[in-house]
């Protein structure tokens, strides 16, 4: 299991020499079995059955290799407990997984990271085309009388899912429809559409709408206002407190010069206006979800955040990451073959009742590197890393 709750893990084995030789692999992918409880031979290169690739992907040719290293180890308090753990991150970018371990290890001195998973719920949004805005609100009263009905069709359509809310919203003559699914275990993408699907079919027949589009406000796979007020999928907050002295001696900066950076990346972030209010919650979230078999194209809305700081009246850094929109699952798609299944293992979730630990250990996994690299940032010592680590290093 990758819960240690008595005894800390090992750090990482490495090579002054060089850390990319055979003896120096193997040492670090057999302290990740130790840590999965298992044998973990896809990582190591052995392919998987082609027959697994059916319904996965058409036309198949082969399958793509990315490096995937380990960054840890990082202590993150879940809602099922205390978890000390390597995260498998799969990606060609130098110096990211160095980052993230630095930004682990001021998550540690903090005593670890606090995480929780604080709302769940998987949306769709059709959007039903009535003859004027008087039938679109007829449509919206409908809507709101028939919440059981279609709660029992939803039922019908999935043993996993439930429809949770079904709030109506009438923009001129039409209506879009906010539906909440829970999902299990599963992203829920396949079973959200299907219940989407029948939902508004039988709203359309019982108002008599003109035309229905399952995929009307298609927030799916893109960044969204949606995504970052009401979320979707696993909303998720992580925060540390970091003692000063620790701040100031791994990194070089101080609590005071950190919120500094950040304020003027605020500034940056209101005039760009984007959605994304952390520094590269895409670059961790990417890698962890290439190594774990999620569907990578929901990183869009799964970087979607606030990161904010604070110093203390003590004068250590306080440190907080809200994520809303985590799009992830341990069930179905591609988490239960091959390197992807051997990754969730090394975290300790693949399988029913993973997902939510999962959506904590990524909020954590963003908050190391947001710190890691404001703090690269803040010394200026960002680009010496990436020359050091990076794709300019020489051969």
């Amino acid at each position: 299991m990758a819960t240690l709750d008595h005894s800390p893990l090992p750090r990482i084995p490495r090579s002054k020499q060089n850390d990319y030789e055979e003896s120096i692999v193997i040492d670090r992918r057999e302290l990740c079995e130790k840590i999965a409880g298992r044998p973990l031979p896809h990582l190591s290169g052995q392919p998987v059955p082609l027959e697994s690739a059916r319904n996965k992907v058409e036309n198949l040719i082969g399958y793509a290799q990315v490096p995937v290293g380990i960054a840890g180890p990082m202590i993150v308090h879940t809602t099922k407990g205390r978890r000390e753990i390597y995260i498998p991150m799969a990606t060609t970018e130098g110096a990211l997984v160095a980052s993230h371990s630095r930004g682990m290890r001021l998550l540690n001195c903090g005593g670890g990271a606090r995480s929780r998973v604080i709302r769940e719920g998987y949306t769709q949004n059709p959007i039903l085309v009535y003859a004027n805005a008087e039938e679109a609100m007829k449509g919206a009263e409908t809507v709101r009388n028939i919440f059981d009905e279609l709660a029992e069709i939803v039922s019908q359509s999935t043993t996993h899912g439930r429809l949770v809310s079904a709030e109506p919203q009438v923009l001129g003559r039409r209506l879009v429809l906010a539906l909440v699914f829970t999902t299990g275990d599963a992203i829920g993408s396949n079973m959200g559409a299907k219940a989407a699907e029948r939902c508004s079919a039988h709203i359309a027949e019982k108002t008599l709408a003109m035309e229905r589009f399952v995929h009307g406000q298609d927030v799916e796979k893109r960044a969204n206002s949606r995504a970052l007020v009401e979320g979707r999928g696993r909303s998720t907050v992580c925060d540390v407190t970091i003692p000063r002295d620790d701040l100031e001696k791994m990194t070089r900066t101080t609590p005071e010069q950190m919120r500094s950076i950040l304020n003027s990346y605020l500034v940056g972030f209101a005039h760009l206006g984007t959605h994304n209010w952390t520094v590269q919650a895409a670059n961790g979230l990417a890698a962890v979800l290439t190594a774990c078999g999620q569907d990578i194209a929901y990183v869009t809305e799964c970087a979607t955040g606030f990161l904010d700081l604070e110093v203390t009246k003590a004068g250590d850094l306080y440190a907080s990451i809200y994520l809303p929109s985590l799009l992830i699952g341990t069930v179905g798609g591609g988490c239960d073959q091959g390197t992807a299944a051997e990754c969730l293992d090394i975290l300790g979730v693949r399988g029913e009742g993973g997902s939510n630990t999962f959506a904590e250990i990524l909020a954590a996994t963003v908050l190391a590197g947001d710190l890691s690299i404001l703090a690269a940032f803040s010394t200026h010592e960002f680009t010496e890393a990436h020359e050091r680590l990076g794709k300019n290093r020489p051969q």
